[in-house]
């Protein structure tokens, strides 16, 4: 998974040291799934995990530097997965975790408020009716 360093919005070496900071915190939020028995499900899915975390970094570069090598559209590919609620706590406080670990602080916290929007976009794609019993859930029945 290298990376083009040099294809960063903002100039200096303070980006370059970011965009290696990106890679870090992908790397090891994703290592926090390996043995999660939430989560781990989900990654194992993955038909090319090393692909994926290429795509995450792109991504990341594009929400906090301003890169363009993220082009897509990152809901689409998640409604095929067998995402529940549950699994949106767990991935924003592994998140959240890596992105401090890794990021500068004040970085790390434009992140996770970042995935946050998107954890609450994404439930509300994902579950936008409630059943009977008032829990979340995908389609009506």
């Amino acid at each position: 998974m290298e990376r083009d360093l040099m294809n960063v919005a903002t100039p200096g070496p303070e980006a370059a040291q970011i965009e290696t900071a990106i890679v870090r915190m992908v790397r090891r939020f994703y290592a926090g799934w390996t043995d999660d028995a939430l989560l781990a499900p989900i990654l194992a899915a993955l038909p090319e995990p090393e692909a994926h975390l290429a795509v995450i970094v792109d991504f990341w570069s594009r929400q906090l530097l301003g890169t363009e090598r993220y082009q897509g559209k990152p809901f689409p590919p998640h409604w095929a997965l067998k995402i529940e609620p549950a699994h949106f706590d767990r991935w924003m406080a592994l998140f959240a975790e890596a992105a401090r670990a890794e990021l500068p602080a004040d970085t790390a916290e434009q992140a996770i408020t970042k995935a946050g929007h998107m954890s609450v976009a994404f439930q509300a794609g994902l579950f936008p009716l409630r059943g009977p019993d008032g829990r979340p859930m995908r389609l009506p029945h």
